[in-house]
């Protein structure tokens, strides 16, 4: 039941002979998050996007927050640092073993699974070779973490989602899965491979009341990608390569922050997209809308 906190009266208009005023009522309800009561589990919780998205997602009054990552040392600090709400169990994803295990540990602990964000993922090599000289090693690990992954997540969380009739799973692509040319071969194909996923599982899962959906975010300077970089540019600074990354974009006068593609997280798990399945949020600022045709100047011509 709702309690009423105050009432107060505000003066709206006024004519002649009256004074018109409207009551306006403020309750507790205002102060509830828009992910109450939720259960999330985060694979790749311990840095980056998925420790930015852990922590929206508390903010949001989502009741429990599993961090899920192979990084036991960095997934135990992130969940002190998150708070009472969060808490850790390792897990490799390449593993489905590991993968169900931490389902299983999110239900056993709090009864239900409400959200699964597939964070988990690499990049592999900063710069691959051509196609014709292709490491189909370094092929392999990328797919394994990034499409095998993600796909024993969607797994295991529709197992435990499906009985339930609902239930939000949302997966990390990237523009590199929109267009070529944006990464090296592996790590693009894997995205590709997520947002086609996505589609195909939604397809069935929407019969169950389950929705799945991705995020394709623009280059965010997390430490991944910071630790890549500058292995493309050598000793130039950190600082540096926060420029460069940060200077790649087409929407002038802000960047893609790590809180940019967290926040579009939320909506996805929210009730706020209870009609929004099998869609890719693409969070680039328009970077992959629009390509300008390489036409000469015509005072050139």
């Amino acid at each position: 039941m709702l309690r009423l906190l105050s009432r107060k009266v505000i003066t709206i208009g006024r004519s002649k002979d009256a004074l018109w005023q409207k009551p306006v009522n403020f309750s507790s309800a205002a102060r509830n998050g828009r992910l109450q009561g939720k259960v999330a589990l985060v694979t790749g919780g311990a840095n980056g996007l998925g420790k930015a998205t852990a922590r929206e997602f508390i903010q949001e009054d989502a009741a429990a927050v599993i961090l899920a990552d192979i990084d036991s040392q960095l997934g135990r600090e992130a969940a002190r640092e998150l708070g009472p709400q969060a808490d850790f169990i390792e897990c490799d994803v390449t593993d489905e073993h590991q993968v169900a295990a931490a389902v299983d540990f999110a239900v056993s602990r709090h009864g239900r699974l409400s959200i699964l964000h597939n964070s988990a993922g690499i990049s592999g090599p900063p710069s691959s070779p051509d196609v014709a000289g292709l490491n189909l090693a370094d092929f392999d690990a990328v797919m394994g973490v990034n499409v095998r992954g993600t796909l024993a997540g969607i797994k295991h969380a529709a197992r435990v989602m499906a009985p339930a009739g609902s239930g939000s799973i949302i997966c990390l692509a990237s523009i590199s899965g929109l267009m070529g040319g944006l990464g090296t071969h592996p790590y693009a194909i894997s995205k590709f491979a997520v947002a086609g996923a996505v589609r195909s599982v939604a397809g069935e899962l929407c019969r169950r009341g389950v929705r799945v959906n991705c995020i394709s975010p623009f280059v965010i300077a997390t430490p991944l990608v910071v630790e890549q970089f500058g292995k493309i540019y050598g000793d130039v600074g950190r600082e540096r390569i926060m420029e460069i990354v940060e200077g790649l974009g087409e929407l002038k006068g802000t960047k893609c922050e790590e809180a940019d593609v967290a926040k579009a997280a939320v909506y996805l798990a929210s009730d706020e997209s209870k009609y929004v399945t099998g869609h890719n949020l693409v969070v680039d600022g328009g970077f992959t809308s629009y390509k300008f045709l390489n036409m000469p100047i015509p005072d050139r011509v």
